[in-house]
């Protein structure tokens, strides 16, 4: 059985720093790229950052660039996103999905599509405010 796990949200003020966790099991992530999406209220769910499954290439939203790192334990099966100088507009609720196989990251046009991935978290929340 698949299963994804996603932990670390919180309440934290703007600049602040969290790491959000995503532990999977029932799969390799040699075999699945992992995927962050974030979904704000009223607002459609949207790629934040992917890590991909073959040599551990990586995504990151034009909106996160410079302020997030994904990153992966295979050992331990878990994918990080680490956050640093978070802002109010980071207020969402944030899941991990799992994608089999690489991912296109050579077209430059490339962004993680919710329908592209195969397994999905529960969610967990960050909430960035003072």
């Amino acid at each position: 059985q698949v299963q994804l796990v996603a932990s670390g949200g919180g309440l934290v003020q703007p600049g602040g720093s969290l790491r959000l966790s995503c532990a999977v099991s029932g799969l390799s992530l040699n075999d699945y790229s992992i995927g962050w999406f974030r979904q704000a209220p009223g607002k459609e769910r949207e790629g934040v950052s992917c890590i991909s499954s073959s040599d551990g290439s990586t995504y990151y939203a034009d909106s996160v660039k410079g302020r997030v790192t994904i990153s992966r334990d295979n050992a331990k099966n878990t994918v990080y996103l680490q956050m640093n100088s978070l802002k109010s507009e980071d207020t969402a609720v944030y899941y991990c999905a799992a994608q089999r196989g690489a991912l296109p990251l050579l077209y430059p046009d490339y962004k993680p599509g919710i329908y592209e991935f195969d397994y999905w978290g529960q969610g967990t929340q960050v909430t960035v405010s003072s």
